[in-house]
């Protein structure tokens, strides 16, 4: 029965493997967005949700206006582009905190199933790009009727 434990220090290298491939393994699983986020760069949350009919994207995009984002299409994925700069510094003011990221961003939302690329729809609102995807109609899902 000893012959099959392990001792403990036999089993410390793994530990260090695991946690010096654990960034590159959210890299792939999340792509290099992930990455954007635990260097502290600007990357704004978003949320994913589908329908029957539809996927919708909402990104949360506060301080921007719409002419500072760019929505694309590419090869079956949705990317959603912009820059957020930084506020000018004030004279007269000393700071004692900054949290609020500021810089260029990308995402990119990987959709599983086709979508009809000519009625996609996008609008800007409270400071949340509401993204409106219809799948096509080979891609919606079927009633089957059971026949008795």
């Amino acid at each position: 029965m000893t012959r099959t434990l392990t001792p403990w220090t036999n089993r410390l290298p793994q530990l260090f493997d695991f946690e010096a491939a654990f960034p590159k393994w959210m890299g792939e699983m999340f792509g290099p967005e992930a990455d954007l986020a635990r260097e502290g760069k600007f990357l704004p949350a978003a949320n994913v949700t589908e329908t029957d009919k539809a996927f919708e994207i909402a990104v949360e995009l506060p301080g921007l206006k719409p002419d500072h984002v760019k929505v694309e299409m590419h090869d079956g994925a949705l990317f959603v582009t912009g820059e957020k700069h930084e506020e000018q510094e004030e004279q007269g003011k000393t700071f004692h905190r900054m949290e609020r990221r500021t810089g260029s961003f990308r995402r990119v939302f990987a959709l599983p199933t086709a979508v009809d690329e000519n009625a996609i729809e996008a609008r800007f609102a409270d400071g949340v790009l509401h993204v409106t995807l219809p799948k096509t109609e080979e891609a919606a899902p079927r009633k089957i009727e059971i026949k008795a």
